[in-house]
């Protein structure tokens, strides 16, 4: 055991490689071993350094470099050949980021683990769009969850959305009707307010705004594609009242 390497578990962020931790840079660079996510920036993977070798394990909606089973399997036997291993994810690896599973199977194993945080896709987009997840005037309550998973139908959702609260919606893009739906369903407006967040913290970054009932039309319309995340609520609009007010003030 004690010839084992070490697994660390590093939030890679957003996507832009400036708002990565100092911690998370450092280990980037100096690296020989770096098994990362599809999602990473390919501006992030650039800071390794030349003789890095770089195992990528993508996963797309039912397609998967990898298994996550084959993924820990992968980890702890690099650990166990004495490797340290830099196990690069999107945002941060314990949000969404199945950062925990992969742990347990390496403390199972008797390989140490370390836990890097980065900023989250929802911290990160929300800044960049300078959208506040929490206001006084709009939301105190903020929810994150996941809307590509098994059971979506059957999740109950009610009451994690509407008047001063804030749903983030990590993987909804293949799903964004169903989520409409649901959402309506459950008796929020079709009319409250949302924005659609592709490539959060990079320069081809998109926010797309819209009611709730339009979700699905503007994704398709839009051809959204991930990585992208949903924010529903009224903290969406307020940048655009502010907006509108600011002009009225001007034209008086």
């Amino acid at each position: 055991m004690e010839n084992f390497g070490t697994v660390y578990l590093v939030g890679a962020g957003p996507g832009d490689p400036e708002l990565l931790t100092l911690r998370a840079a450092r280990l980037i660079r100096n690296a020989y071993l770096i098994v990362h996510d599809g999602l990473v920036d390919p501006a992030i993977l650039a800071l390794a350094r030349p003789d890095a070798r770089l195992v990528s394990v993508a996963k797309q909606r039912s397609k998967h470099t990898l298994p996550q089973d084959q993924i820990n399997a992968l980890l702890v036997r690099e650990a166990k050949a004495g490797r340290d291993v830099v196990r690069l994810k999107g945002g941060d690896p314990f949000t969404f980021g199945r950062g925990g599973e992969e742990m347990e199977d390496c403390h199972a194993a008797g390989v140490r683990v370390e836990i890097v945080p980065g900023i989250s896709a929802a911290n990160g987009a929300a800044a960049a769009a300078q959208i506040a997840l929490t206001h006084r005037d709009s939301a105190s309550i903020v929810s994150f969850v996941a809307g590509q998973c098994k059971g979506l139908k059957d999740q109950d959702w009610a009451g994690l959305a509407g008047q001063n609260r804030t749903l983030v919606i990590y993987m909804g893009v293949k799903t964004a009707p169903q989520i409409a739906e649901k959402l309506m369903a459950d008796g929020l407006a079709p009319d409250m307010p949302i924005a659609i967040i592709e490539n959060a913290a990079r320069p081809e970054m998109r926010v797309l705004r819209g009611p709730l009932a339009a979700l699905p039309d503007l994704i398709r319309n839009e051809r959204v594609i991930s990585p992208a995340l949903i924010i529903i609520g009224e903290v969406t609009a307020r940048d655009n009242q502010a907006i509108a007010q600011v002009a009225l003030e001007i034209a008086a």
